[in-house]
């Protein structure tokens, strides 16, 4: 790592103009996307019913989503639960039957297809109520977060870096929600706590570099606020390469082999890891430089008789 880091030397600074615009047209494109197309929320969020059936074999999901289809059931959505002998269908909220019927009604359809033995696991309805509970309760939780990471930096740091870190923050929220409004992928709670790790991990990405840009401040006597910048993300390049691609390594793996049920978790982590690594090196780096980050800012304060307490 070290001697990667002693080996480049990117001027990432000189891109600074080219990176803010092309975040802010990314920004004001996912605002305009979510504003008119909105999400595709899951019925954690909009209420429905949930029911989880077992098959002795491997359960057939497109022959299941066939089926419900043909029965005016064509909302319905299909997945492996657990195990591949596993389905879990969700179905959004009607008001024409109670869960209990609608429960019975997806059993014998399924029992009239000759696919075997069929288990009736559990079936769990979410009321509209708890759904506008959890989106409101979700929307305050990543408030809160940013809230507590802004006052956490300004304390550990300086109140310039607590403003560059959450600018990075919300710029990573804010673009990861606009990819699922473009997309119209399924949001649900597991996509929900995807993007508070998005957070955690944007941040700690963010806190390496300040880290090293506060220690590169007191230590290198010469060099514009830029320079210095510049070489403390080169010195922590390796660093964020290394820790980016080992986690996508397993989000791959999750997004293509973890089954259907947690497609839409790994989709956004990996694109939280992406814009996060971006905005650790561009929007947080360039919002200190910006807001006239310089060395008798971070010099540590020395105290009155320092001095003379040093003397023997």
């Amino acid at each position: 790592m070290q001697l990667l880091a002693t080996k480049t030397h990117f001027n990432f600074m000189e891109k600074q103009k080219t990176a803010m615009m092309i975040s802010g047209a990314l920004i004001i494109i996912s605002i305009l996307t979510i504003s008119i197309r909105g999400f595709n929320f899951g019925i954690d969020f909009t209420g429905g019913t949930l029911i989880e059936v077992g098959f002795q074999q491997a359960a057939p999901l497109e022959k299941i989503r066939d089926l419900l289809t043909a029965s005016k059931y064509k909302d319905a959505s299909v997945q492996n639960f657990g195990t591949s002998r596993e389905a879990l269908i969700r179905l959004p909220k009607t008001d024409a039957k109670k869960p209990a019927e609608i429960s019975e009604e997806i059993l014998d359809i399924l029992k009239t297809s000759n696919m075997g033995k069929i288990d009736m696991r559990r079936v769990e309805f979410v009321g509209p109520q708890v759904g506008k509970e959890l989106k409101e309760n979700g929307a305050l939780a990543m408030l809160y977060a940013l809230i507590c990471i802004l006052i956490y930096v300004a304390v550990r740091f300086e109140y310039r870096f607590a403003i560059g870190s959450v600018t990075a923050l919300v710029h990573d929220v804010i673009i990861t929600l606009g990819v699922f409004s473009v997309t119209q992928i399924n949001f649900d709670l597991s996509v929900l706590a995807a993007i508070l790790a998005v957070i955690g991990y944007s941040l700690n990405d963010t806190i390496v570099v300040f880290d090293r840009i506060r220690e590169n401040f007191r230590k290198i006597r010469k060099g514009s606020p830029t320079e210095i910048i510049n070489t403390s993300l080169n010195q922590t390049l390796s660093r964020t390469l290394m820790t980016s691609m080992t986690t996508l390594l397993v989000l791959l793996s999750l997004f293509f082999l973890g089954g259907e049920i947690i497609h839409a978790f790994a989709f956004a982590l990996i694109i939280g890891v992406f814009i996060g690594t971006y905005s650790s090196i561009y929007i947080a780096s360039t919002t200190i430089l910006r807001m006239g980050i310089s060395k008798e800012d971070l010099m540590p304060v020395e105290k009155e008789g320092a001095e003379i307490n040093d003397m023997p």
